[in-house]
């Protein structure tokens, strides 16, 4: 089996890192390509052993919130042909779910999280990396609302969280890692010619 092509799309928490990768992936299912997506928030760590108000506390917008040592060890499965059990994360208790999922290695396999390119150990395993960079304040708004009506967040919660951690943790670490990245795409998810960029790009490589 031919080695699979991995891609990171990496950008703040809001900045159409989702909908990008969704748009991807649609069209290459159009075309019957064979597409695997993995998500870094599946790879934030158990905390099992921690009491509710401790998780509650934790920064979870630092890269030592996830465990990358995992996912890592799983890209190099994928691209060795294995499949990987593939972890869940429950976002209203703040640790693993017991349960894991069997993924399958594929020929495009895309990968999307904040930190993806802010770990020097991960990046060799990118073939193509992308950045979403889009206004901290429209990241903001759709965070609120995707916090409060799927994660049972409050404003005041999600507002706290945002001054305390994501934005300090987005200038330290998140913005520095667009000039990793091999494409810098504005205007977040829907940039048809991001996208139709990119789609070319995979679809040479995989001649």
């Amino acid at each position: 089996m031919q080695s699979p092509l991995i891609i990171a799309i990496s950008g703040a928490s809001g900045s159409g890192k989702s909908l990008f990768t969704e748009n991807l992936l649609k069209a290459f299912s159009v075309q019957g390509q064979p597409v695997q997506i993995l998500r870094e928030d599946h790879y934030y760590r158990a905390q099992d052993h921690l009491p509710m108000e401790a998780r509650e506390q934790n920064n979870y917008d630092h890269p030592n919130a996830f465990e990358h040592e995992l996912l890592k060890a799983h890209l190099q499965s994928l691209r060795e042909g294995e499949a990987i059990a593939y972890p869940h994360y429950c976002f209203k208790t703040h640790t693993r779910l017991p349960e894991t999922e069997r993924l399958l290695p594929a020929p495009v396999i895309i990968l999307e999280g904040i930190m993806l390119l802010a770990r020097p150990e991960l990046l060799p395993l990118f073939d193509v990396k992308i950045f979403i960079d889009t206004p901290l304040d429209i990241c903001l708004m759709r965070r609120m609302m995707r916090d409060v009506r799927e994660r049972g967040r409050t404003l005041e919660s999600v507002a706290n969280q945002y001054e305390t951690t994501v934005k300090p943790m987005y200038h330290q670490f998140i913005e520095p890692s667009r000039f990793t990245a091999d494409v810098v795409v504005t205007q977040g998810g829907k940039n048809q010619i991001a996208l139709d960029v990119i789609k070319s790009h995979i679809q040479q490589a995989l001649l």
